[in-house]
């Protein structure tokens, strides 16, 4: 026997209990050692499995995000388009007055000449020409001409009255295209 042996009693309960925490204390230095190597692969593990989802959902994302700008720009646009109407208002209740005025003014001239139609009618010169009746026998012909030049003075007066009338319509148009 040891010189140290002779000095302590071999006690067996105790040298379990020493036999017991040495190794605890190595299973807990081996985990402490492994530990961060386990640690790693269960991280790699985890990304290895959860990354090509979460790519896949930033590309949805992104395209959903492109998308979304697009219908962003549409509606900007549209609200563009809509305010531009509203300041285009004053115009288009510019052209219906215009449109109204030129209605009134056909209907006018629609008036006139059915005016016009019926003095023609009832013209001086047709009532006087077919009241004068020559028995002139040296001018037989004399009451024809006389109709004839009634209907020739006639109509230089009805074409002078649609020239003026012509006229007066070509500077209503210039004065109200001015305007």
């Amino acid at each position: 026997m040891d010189a140290r042996e002779a000095n302590f009693p071999h006690d067996p309960h105790l040298d379990a209990r020493a036999k017991k925490a040495t190794e605890r204390a190595s299973e807990n230095m081996h985990i402490l050692v492994n530990d961060p190597s386990l640690a790693l692969y269960r991280m790699q593990e985890h990304i290895r499995k959860s990354l090509p989802p979460t790519v896949e959902r930033r590309a949805e994302v992104v395209q959903l995000h492109q998308q979304l700008q697009g219908h962003c720009y549409d509606a900007e646009y549209a609200i563009n388009a809509v305010k531009a109407m509203q300041k285009a208002e004053p115009i288009f209740s510019n052209i219906q007055e215009l449109l109204r005025n030129s209605l009134f003014f056909r209907q006018q001239l629609l008036y006139e000449e059915k005016r016009k139609s019926e003095k023609r009618e009832t013209s001086m010169y047709k009532r006087l020409s077919s009241h004068i009746s020559l028995d002139l026998t040296d001018l037989p012909d004399l009451g024809d001409a006389w109709r004839e030049t009634a209907s020739r003075v006639e109509s230089a007066f009805a074409h002078a009255r649609s020239s003026m009338v012509d006229r007066e319509e070509k500077a209503e148009h210039r004065r109200s295209a001015a305007n």
